[in-house]
């Protein structure tokens, strides 16, 4: 039984690579979206943080270096603030990013995205 997935996926990430290996070893139909061409709005967002059942400021990554440039006053921010400053610089949005019909994942590591796979898969 095949799966739709859709992978957020950055290509010079060698996680999204392995997420995207395995879904194309589990046979997905794979909708691509190169998240950094084209950015997710503050709403698209919104949804995503819903459907992964976190905070916005979860799916932030805090290591990038263009987020250390910005010196954000994390304790200052509420979930609105965090999703514009993702809408703003899609860069920063963790990955990879796998959603099903299942449900939706962040892929670190990338076998997490077994979650979010049917159950005749492996786990």
């Amino acid at each position: 039984m095949s799966v739709e997935a859709t992978i957020w996926h950055y290509s010079r990430c060698s996680k999204s690579r392995k997420a995207l290996a395995i879904l194309r070893d589990e046979e997905a139909t794979i909708t691509l979206r190169s998240y950094l061409d084209d950015p997710p709005d503050v709403e698209e967002l919104a949804d995503v943080v819903q459907k992964l059942g976190i905070s916005a400021e979860e799916l932030v990554r805090k290591k990038e270096s263009i987020f250390k440039e910005l010196d954000v006053d994390t304790d200052a921010f509420d979930d609105e603030q965090w999703l514009e400053l993702l809408a703003n610089h899609p860069k920063l949005i963790e990955r990879p990013l796998v959603f099903t019909e299942k449900g939706a994942v962040i892929g670190r590591p990338p076998e997490k995205i077994f979650e979010v796979l049917p159950d005749t898969t492996k786990v």
